[in-house]
């Protein structure tokens, strides 16, 4: 009985790690548009997710999000999720694209 209760708990763990984790997918292109730049399908609550090396997209494609996204433009001060957010949108999925003359460097998922 006591290697059901643990094979019951495993797969219940193994099933449910999908459900943990959000993709959120870097586009060229305003409105979640144009060539995919990037992808990170194990994106999880606490992370910031940001491009290495000055990259950037103008917008990013979310979903599986469990509470709120925060977008940060590219450039200097606000790099990898720091010194405010321009735009944050709730759970779930969804598109935030940066604001004219701006790329998004990085997103913050809480």
């Amino acid at each position: 009985m006591q290697f059901n209760i643990v094979f019951i708990a495993t797969a219940l763990l193994v099933s449910a790690s999908p459900a943990m984790s959000a993709t959120i997918t870097a586009f060229a292109g305003a409105g979640c548009t144009g060539s995919i730049t990037a992808v990170d399908n194990s994106a999880g609550a606490g992370q910031c997710i940001y491009f290495t090396g000055g990259g950037s997209a103008k917008s990013f494609g979310y979903s599986g999000v469990p509470n709120q996204i925060s977008f940060y433009e590219s450039g200097g001060a606000h790099d990898v999720c720091t010194n405010g957010a321009f735009l944050t949108l709730g759970g779930g999925s969804g598109c935030g694209t940066a604001p004219a003359g701006y790329n998004v460097e990085s997103v913050y998922l809480s």
